[in-house]
């Protein structure tokens, strides 16, 4: 497959994941009780915060989605795969997120397992996302400005070690569902620091795709 239909197909995926998440962001409207409209707002205020840590995490994984496709020369079915993987995750946050702002200010045990279930889906995102970076630092042949040898434990280092804080995040969902919603935002800021593979702007020469 030629990369510009990978890359296409993922971001028409991510298009879609990030617009969905404005679907929770409705109010009634007018004629529903007597509710004010700031009112309504500010009650919708866990919607809001979800949005937010959410636009901005799938944003952040799809610049750097396409940081390291940039550098792809030859996509293979295992890539394809991988990526199919990613991308099965990536649109499961507009679900998470609207559970989420949901249940946000419920009690135990829906508020914390609503901020679990949020936290366990960027978990898996960034699960998914190492295995598509994986392929990529394993396969030179297939890479036009292979990651020096010497750069490739650092840049697994600094990658890997955003999913301790999911994980983390998962944990504490069960204890304390503000921590999860502030780890979980601070992690995704996290990202947008990481560079496990960024290679030059393609050039016309680059070889045919599988």
């Amino acid at each position: 497959m030629n990369r510009t239909r990978l890359e296409a197909f993922s971001d028409g995926v991510f298009a879609v994941a990030i617009t969905l998440l404005a679907l929770d962001l409705a109010v009634e409207g007018p004629g529903h009780g007597h509710t004010l409209l700031w009112q309504q707002l500010g009650h919708k205020w866990p919607a809001f915060v979800a949005y937010l840590i959410s636009f901005f995490t799938i944003g952040i994984i799809w610049v750097n989605h396409h940081m390291m496709m940039n550098g792809v020369v030859v996509v293979t079915r295992t890539l394809l795969y991988l990526n199919l993987l990613l991308l099965a995750v990536v649109v499961a946050i507009p679900f998470a997120t609207s559970t989420l702002a949901d249940y946000l200010t419920s009690p135990w045990p829906d508020g914390n397992t609503a901020a679990a279930l949020y936290a366990g889906v960027f978990e898996l995102m960034s699960i998914a996302f190492a295995l598509v970076s994986e392929w990529i630092l394993r396969h030179d042949e297939y890479v036009r400005d292979p990651l020096p040898t010497a750069a490739r434990t650092s840049a697994r280092l600094s990658f890997y070690a955003g999913q301790l804080p999911y994980l983390t995040a998962f944990v504490v969902a069960f204890f304390s569902v503000p921590a999860t919603v502030i780890i979980t935002a601070v992690t995704g800021i996290y990202y947008i620091f990481v560079r496990t593979y960024a290679p030059p702007t393609p050039s016309a020469r680059d070889m045919p795709m599988e």
